[in-house]
């Protein structure tokens, strides 16, 4: 029988000792089959031999030629410089290592051919320290007919090394020992070749390749791996979404009389998406399952009346609902639009935050248990384990991707003590890009409010360099005049809370110098939340002017009144996070802007971040910029633990890929349950554990 490559550990490999199986170990490469699918990043053409006469600047070549001259060259760093020549030409190889045998052998006049990467240096072109090797007249014309693999690599690892370890593993290489999961018909439907073919191919394309393909992962082979790599962990959120349904939760069997009250209260109307939503929500909560739904909508599109609504209709059942938010400014929002929508109905809002001490947390904590509470908003605190519900059964969890998978987890788990499934439903202002909505949030339901409610008046952004900083003073002290709001966000590249918030307390004194007569507040992530609420309770009724803030108010900051914002140093957010911060004007009838105070010069990608925000304000072009930009990684934050690495696929290039994806996916989770698991096995071999995520 023969041992599967999954199985057969890397030190079965020739030149595999303890010592290198550390180091594979740092590639993930434990088995043969990780070295398989190990593929090169990108690949040389040395199967050519160029004329000398030919090359440009910055190529890669292989030439050949005899040498006429050997000297050594005293400069800044001492080299050896040997000329060679071909019938087309001359060029110099210069090396800053060498030896006396070296020179010897390079002064013997025998024909040579080498490799490397064309420069211009003081004598014309160049190579720095070419591969090279002596020939003879009989020689062949070229060192291989195979392009040649360039692999990633770690400390103490050669790109020769690698390259002898992948072709032991290729040589172990059989249909038998590395299965083919995809049945045929699955792959004759979307086109895709062999799994080994695909594999010998990656690792030693054919000197007539196509190399344009193969630099943007378009070639056939890699279409092959990224679509199977992708179709695992497809088949991975198709079991998240499976097992959360086999779950019990409450049913919620109508929106009820609350749901009634509160709307008729409303000095408004809901748009027709928050009704749409509202109404999946409600098919959510009938169907006797754990809800598992994602609200996006833009800033401002009412994701909170919708959520209030949701909590309504579970109070009016008889149970809890908890409300998380990541930070505390967000989380006394939300307390203070239910304690205002819901007091009046003669339900009891509870607050739960890290800075709720002594008898005040104890009487809080009472409420929370007895039952007394129908509704808890909090921050983290709400997870803590002296917090005990008494029937929780809705979570509404505010801006998730700020929150890791453990602490949503510990939520839930608020609700299992009870015997029953907790509702879960997601909300984020950071609208998700099609790309991540199809994979990385495939296991959620997902509802999009696209509609504003009417009133809402457009933000007009303004780019303007730093050097007219005293322009943009001005502005702000016309616009105080006129009875106006301000904010001037204040932003560094540096990841310390502490520098951040002296940037705001330096801006802070430079702008009182400068615009004395306004009143001006300064909130930052240092201050007490006592004094960060103070502060703000005085924005919002018109006590300050001017509002000098960090990034602390990216959510939850709703002051009307507040029509112009000034963002320092744009240039160093994300998109999505630029767009969270101009969202907190335009929130009143008066026409807004904003405007990003870059400081020159700017990078390109600076240059299309901001170009971006000046040409559109709709949250999912933006987004689909920012992954553009940014890449995944960081748009899906903790979200992303351990399950969103891909070895071969890329999920802002393979985008395209998608669709047919998921189509495949859901043919093969049907026809062929058995290949699910060995699947996933060979991509995501920790995939159980990230079930409950």
């Amino acid at each position: 029988m023969i041992d599967d490559l999954d199985t057969q550990d890397v030190r079965e490999l020739k030149g595999v000792g303890d010592a290198m199986a550390e180091k594979l170990a740092k590639l993930h490469l434990h088995t043969v089959q990780d070295l398989l699918f190990h593929l090169p990043i990108r690949y040389q053409d040395r199967t050519r031999v160029i004329p000398i006469g030919q090359l440009r600047f910055g190529d890669e070549a292989v030439i050949e030629g005899i040498p006429i001259g050997c000297e050594i060259k005293m400069g800044k760093r001492r080299s050896l410089l040997c000329r060679i020549k071909d019938s087309s030409g001359t060029l110099c190889l210069r090396f800053f290592h060498f030896s006396a045998a070296q020179k010897k052998q390079l002064e013997s006049g025998k024909r040579i051919r080498c490799f490397g990467e064309i420069r211009r240096g003081s004598t014309g072109f160049e190579i720095y320290h070419p591969e090279y090797k002596l020939i003879g007249d009989n020689d062949p014309h070229a060192d291989s007919d195979q392009l040649t693999p360039i692999y990633p690599l770690t400390d103490g690892l050669t790109q020769t090394k690698i390259r002898l370890l992948c072709e032991q593993a290729l040589e172990r290489l059989t249909p038998y020992n590395l299965k083919e999961w995809l049945p045929d018909n699955l792959r004759q439907s979307f086109s895709l070749p062999p799994l080994d073919d695909s594999i010998r191919f990656l690792h030693h394309p054919t000197a007539d390749a196509n190399l344009e393909q193969l630099r943007t992962g378009s070639h056939p082979a890699q279409y092959r791996l990224s679509f199977e790599e992708l179709m695992a962990h497809q088949l991975s959120l198709i079991g998240k979404k499976i097992k959360a349904k086999e779950d019990k939760a409450i049913q919620v069997t109508a929106s009820g009389q609350l749901a009634t009250d509160l709307l008729e209260q409303l000095p408004f109307s809901p748009t027709n998406a928050q009704q749409r939503v509202f109404q999946e929500l409600l098919s959510d909560l009938k169907s006797g399952h754990p809800m598992l739904r994602l609200v996006q909508g833009d800033v401002g599109s009412g994701k909170t009346l919708v959520a209030a609504l949701a909590a309504a209709a579970v109070v009016n059942a008889g149970y809890q609902v908890a409300i998380m938010a990541p930070t505390e400014i967000l989380a006394e929002q939300h307390l203070a639009n239910f304690t205002q929508w819901f007091k009046p109905l003669g339900l009891n809002v509870a607050w739960m935050a890290g800075k709720l001490k002594g008898k005040a947390r104890e009487a809080e904590l009472e409420s929370i248990a007895s039952g007394s509470a129908h509704i808890v908003v909090g921050t983290h605190a709400l997870f803590q384990e002296n917090v005990h519900f008494d029937r929780l059964a809705l979570a509404i969890i505010d801006e998730q991707h700020r929150f890791g998978v453990h602490q949503r987890m510990a939520l839930r788990e608020k609700g299992l003590k009870q015997g029953f499934q907790p509702h879960q439903l997601i909300m984020t202002a950071t609208p998700i890009p099609r790309t991540l909505a199809m994979s990385a949030y495939a296991d959620l339901d997902c509802s999009i409010i696209d509609e504003l409610p009417p009133g809402r008046t457009p933000v007009n952004t303004i780019v303007v360099s730093d050097q007219r900083r005293n322009e943009v003073i001005e502005r702000v002290k016309i616009a105080c005049q006129e009875g106006k709001q301000v904010y001037w966000v204040c932003t560094l590249i540096e990841e310390s809370e502490a520098l951040q918030c002296q940037a705001a307390e330096d801006t802070a004194l430079l702008l009182a110098e400068q615009l004395s007569g306004l009143s001006i507040g300064l909130v930052h992530g240092r201050l007490k939340a006592a004094e960060k609420a103070e502060i703000m309770a005085r924005f919002k009724a018109n006590e300050i002017q001017l509002l000098v803030a960090t990034t602390v108010i990216e959510v939850g900051v709703d002051v009307p009144n507040a029509s112009l914002m000034i963002i320092e140093n744009p240039e160093r957010l994300g998109l999505a996070q630029l767009h969270q911060l101009r969202g907190r004007v335009g929130r009143g009838q008066t026409a807004s802007h904003c405007v990003l105070l870059y400081k020159a010069p700017l990078g390109q990608q600076g240059k299309e971040r901001l170009s971006t925000m000046r040409e559109t304000s709709d949250g999912f072009k933006i987004a689909e910029k920012d992954l553009e930009l940014r890449g995944p990684g960081e748009l899906l934050g903790t979200r992303q633990t351990g399950l969103w690495e891909f070895k071969v696929a890329d999920l802002q290039r393979d985008k395209a890929l998608l669709d047919d994806v998921q189509k495949a996916a859901a043919q093969l989770h049907q026809q062929y349950p058995e290949r699910v698991s060995p699947l996933l096995t060979r991509w995501l071999p920790n995939h159980s554990q990230y079930l409950n995520v």
